[in-house]
């Protein structure tokens, strides 16, 4: 396979790294943490309230766990996509705005446009990022326990805990994931 070769500058090629839809590592460690996090929360309800045993039902709760941290850290990353660019929009002025006032006057006259430009897209993408992590985590998670909970408490009440577990967790995280790939304007 050859090389692939790019024709683009190096800032260009950092400026799509930043408004791409691949998430950094840093990203991608903080989403599956919380995913996995997210998805064990149910681990408590079936032992405690549905009185489902650990040890006698670790295999299938390792399953449903994984399986449904895989849908949940899905719905971050495509939750993360679309706010980041609806965040960075709204945040544009702002952003401006806060670095021409850390700019002493000497210190702006001295710099190019072109320079000034590159600062206020970093910072605006830095803070687009940051947020829309934290606002995707929140979105995500809010949907996958009310799903949860709904499904558990009342669709399917009137099931033994096994099939309620199996239906709750696979139903809230497929609908967790298949909702987030909607495109939302």
């Amino acid at each position: 396979m050859a090389p692939k070769s790019s024709n683009f500058s190096k800032e260009e090629e950092l400026l799509l790294q930043d408004f791409g839809r691949d998430l950094s590592r840093k990203s991608s460690v903080i989403f599956y943490v919380h995913a996995l996090f997210v998805s064990a929360i149910p681990l408590w309800l079936f032992n405690r309230i549905h009185q489902m045993e650990m040890l006698d039902n670790a295999i299938l709760f390792v399953i449903g766990t994984i399986f449904s941290a895989y849908f949940v850290a899905l719905a971050y990353k495509n939750n993360k996509f679309e706010l980041k660019h609806k965040i960075a929009q709204k945040r544009s002025d702002g952003v401006a705005a806060e670095l021409n006032a850390k700019m002493s006057e000497s210190e702006s006259k001295k710099i190019s446009k072109k320079e000034k430009d590159e600062r206020i897209l970093w910072r605006k993408n830095e803070i687009a990022e940051a947020e829309s992590m934290q606002l995707a985590v929140f979105y995500t998670n809010s949907l996958f326990l009310i799903l949860l909970i709904l499904s558990s408490f009342f669709f399917f009440k009137s099931y033994s805990p096994m099939p309620n577990y199996i239906i709750s967790m696979v139903g809230a995280s497929s609908i967790t994931g298949l909702l987030s790939t909607s495109s939302q304007k």
